[in-house]
């Protein structure tokens, strides 16, 4: 029997797919789902009642998570002290999104603000100990006009 091809990147997942590892996989599933408007799409879950790996769709891009896994040497940031990797979400309303998201659990690292590169930003830990940065475009502004911003700001 000849098996059919099968295309080496699937077509759904063409970019960088980040993929958390959180103490409890389930909790964050719901957490991700009320808070960003996540779309559970796969979920394998092992006999002890751990996830070992699931995915959603957040804004139609991919993501996926498990739980801490000693086999595959997967530890959460709370069994590490923290991650130093960021997750940057787009949305339509930042202020609002960035409060539900509070709201549910998250710790916000500081207020909601005008950023000098056009974002309006909100960075928060979410109760899984993953950093957000939640934000939405506000200005268009040329290279030219972002460098100039960026020096102003003392960033060049």
């Amino acid at each position: 029997m000849t098996m059919p091809a099968v295309q080496a990147i699937p077509a759904d997942y063409l970019g960088i797919t980040p993929y958390l590892i959180v103490d409890d996989a389930a909790a964050a599933i719901a957490y991700y789902s009320k808070a960003f408007g996540a779309v559970e799409t796969l979920r394998i879950a092992a006999p002890d009642g751990r996830i070992g790996h699931a995915e959603m769709r957040i804004r139609g891009q991919p993501l996926m998570l498990a739980s801490p896994s000693p086999e595959c040497q997967a530890q959460s940031p709370t069994q590490l002290g923290g991650s130093p990797v960021g997750l940057m979400l787009y949305v339509d309303d930042v202020d609002a999104t960035f409060a539900q998201a509070v709201e549910l659990g998250a710790t916000a690292r500081g207020p909601v603000d005008n950023q000098f590169y056009g974002d309006r930003t909100g960075s928060l830990v979410d109760p899984f100990g993953h950093t957000w940065h939640i934000a939405s475009r506000i200005e268009a502004l040329s290279e030219t006009e972002l460098h100039a911003r960026a020096k102003t700001a003392g960033w060049e």
